[in-house]
């Protein structure tokens, strides 16, 4: 053992001109970035305004724009593997060698879980629910961007892995006893357990401040009868955080003693039970696919009533489904292995409760189409992504309850039939929902609508692309043909594989227009531009506020005395019933103070999860003493409000008149 542990030379893939490629891109674009942000003087700014900001806002987007840098990252493995399945079928072996491809599909469903679609989610939720709220920012600000930074901390890891050592080989749950130091003795298994312990500790802390926001801080007169339904798929989203992330670290937990202590949780060989892995990972896996559906589910609901100018369909049902489906997700958690032994009395519990929580989620798609049904709809982007959403995600739900058969389970299991059946669930679940809000609250944020031609276009290849790329696995799985596959010596699966890998090529066609979109419309931002602060014509508080709002949100709290209170109030106006302007009398108001400790602490984790992967312990500990330190100093901080005076208050307030705008 060396100052440096494991480490050495040969930890970098010099041999692997696809990884090394790769890496000399990566490594020139951040470059190019930093060196471009430095010679235009941008860096106090970003650090300023951006870097230690508490504010949920900014958080909320860096979150969104890690989440689309990532897609890029999980995407581009995703089309590798297709290809790589693609061409090597017969004789032909592809491009990719067999180590190689296992890695990838594993970083591939690690990155697309973890740091795309739960920071996706997330960001949506921490610019979105405060504004609904009515308040000025979330319960614990700082600890808000303790939370970012740690998952940014994770996603830096994993990246790390693809230039230094490797990333895990077992698939993106990390079985035993193949993640067994046994069987997996390199490196890949600790990046994977570090990188998500880091971030899931974010993650949890983001649960834990949601929660609180919600329950504790809403604006004067608003129950939760009140709430915008987006409030109310955040609550159930963030409670399963809570209860569902606990268990995922204590998981890892007991696998890294596994690892690096010997311990025998999982190893069959010396009493531990792979089983109980089993178990506890589908214990958190199961609610985590709600907890990343169900904020989706509230994107879904807000454009269907803005677009349609209805209030949404059924609020008192939605509700009751979204927390339905809260509680109801933690009792199918077994169907994810039906084959695994248990009992056929066990299977058909699990079986029935697979079918029953889809009635919940039926509710849901009825309240859309009958806030649809009768409404003058605006075709935007916003509603593309909701209709395609409902039309795709109905089918996927149906291969779900299909599955949900134990006995079809059987014939279909480890076969990319579940692979076509996941993705249905989760692409439109939680992707086109996730796109939605994005392109919905854009505006709100940063005070230009998105391009709606690119955007519309960007739709039609994702919607289009997704069915080529995945319909044909459906055929496949029930042809037979397993999951994970590098090469295939069946040659009547190549044709449906080679339409798959035009859908992927249609999906990228997608993404493509998506980074066009985006350029355009900051080219035209002026054309495009929000003056109003509702530039759909919104129902909620967010759109009460300036696009984009200031870093106190509203200069006077909101009361609340009806659910969709903008929206009444507008209809009011209209009507010559209540005046559209009241007088205000403008307090000083306090927000919070910007603060490192989020940054220095998630570099901190970075040294500590670098060293712990490679056996440094002495940089380990350094990383941990910093960390701690870190902590301490912001626990003794004399200051941690800065006071807006009222004249600046309202002197912004009167140049943005939003209350007028309608």
């Amino acid at each position: 053992m060396t100052l440096l542990g494991k480490l050495d030379w040969s930890a970098v893939p010099f041999d692997q001109p696809i990884i090394m490629g790769t890496v000399g891109v990566m490594v020139v674009a951040i470059a190019s970035i930093l060196s471009w942000v430095t010679l235009k003087g941008y860096v106090p700014y970003l650090w300023r305004e951006w870097i230690t900001s508490v504010d949920h806002k900014r958080i909320g987007v860096m979150y969104i724009v890690l989440a689309l840098v990532m897609l890029l990252r999980g995407f581009a493995d995703g089309i590798m593997m297709r290809t790589q399945q693609a061409v090597a079928t017969g004789g032909a072996q592809g491009y990719l060698p067999p180590e190689h491809f296992d890695q990838i599909f594993s970083a591939h469903g690690t990155i697309m879980i973890f740091f795309v679609a739960m920071p996706f989610v997330i960001g949506l939720m921490n610019f979105v629910v405060p504004l609904q709220l009515g308040v000025r920012d979330v319960a614990f600000p700082t600890m808000n961007s303790i939370s970012f930074w740690l998952t940014a901390s994770g996603v830096l890891l994993t990246n790390v892995s693809l230039a230094v050592g490797e990333f895990a080989k077992t698939g993106w749950f990390a079985y035993p006893p193949l993640s067994e130091l046994q069987f997996s003795p390199g490196v890949g298994v600790d990046y994977y357990l570090w990188s998500l312990q880091i971030s899931g500790i974010g993650t949890l802390l983001s649960g834990v401040n949601f929660v609180t926001t919600i329950l504790k801080m809403r604006a004067p007169g608003m129950s939760y009868m009140r709430m915008p339904v987006f409030c109310w798929t955040a609550l159930a989203s963030n409670l399963l955080i809570v209860a569902a992330f606990p268990v995922l670290t204590a998981l890892f937990a007991m696998l890294l003693l596994d690892r690096y202590l010997g311990f025998h949780f999982f190893t069959v060989d010396a009493g531990g039970n792979v089983m109980m892995y089993v178990n506890l990972f589908w214990i958190w896996g199961h609610p985590e696919v709600y907890i990343l559906v169900l904020p989706a589910f509230g994107v879904y609901s807000e454009v269907a009533a803005t677009f349609s100018g209805k209030s949404l369909f059924g609020y008192r049902s939605m509700v009751l489904a979204t927390m339905a489906i809260c509680v109801l997700s933690y009792t199918v958690w077994l169907h994810h292995f039906f084959t695994m032994g248990a009992s056929a009395n066990v299977n058909a519990f699990f079986g029935i409760t697979s079918m029953i929580i889809g009635v919940p989620t039926g509710v849901k798609v009825f309240n859309w189409l009958f806030t649809m049904y009768g409404g003058r709809v605006r075709f935007t982007v916003p509603v593309l992504w909701t209709i395609g959403f409902m039309v795709t995600f109905v089918f996927g739900g149906l291969t779900g309850v299909l599955l949900a058969l134990p006995a079809v389970d059987w014939q279909v299991h480890n076969s990319v039939f579940l692979i076509a059946h996941f993705h249905h669930v989760i692409i439109p679940g939680v992707l086109f929902g996730a796109i939605a809000g994005y392109n919905y609250w854009f505006p709100k944020a940063f005070g230009f609508r998105l391009d709606e031609r690119w955007g519309k276009a960007a739709f039609w290849c994702w919607f289009i692309g997704f069915h080529l790329a995945f319909m044909p696995l459906y055929v496949t799985g029930l042809m037979g043909m397993p999951r994970r596959l590098q090469h295939s010596d069946v040659l009547a699966w190549q044709p449906w594989l080679l339409v798959a890998e035009v859908g992927a090529l249609v999906i990228l066609s997608g993404i493509i227009c998506q980074i066009v979109q985006i350029v355009v419309s900051i080219r035209h931002r002026e054309q495009l531009r929000d003056t109003t602060g509702d530039p759909w014509n919104g129902r909620t508080l967010e759109w009460s506020t300036a696009s984009p709002p200031p870093a106190w949100n509203f200069a006077v709290l909101p009361r609340v005395n009806e659910l969709d209170v903008f929206w009444a109030h507008k209809q009011r106006v209209l009507a010559k019933q209540e005046l559209p302007v009241r007088q205000h009398a403008y307090q000083p108001i306090e927000v919070p103070k910007n603060s490192p400790v989020g940054f220095v602490t998630a570099f901190f984790a970075v040294i500590t999860g670098f060293a712990l992967i490679w056996h440094i312990w002495w940089m380990a500990g350094f990383g941990v003493l910093g960390a701690a330190v870190t902590l301490l100093a912001f626990m003794f901080r004399r200051k941690d409000e800065v006071e807006i005076p009222a004249d600046e208050v309202g002197l912004f307030d009167r140049a943005h008149p939003v209350e007028v705008s309608l």
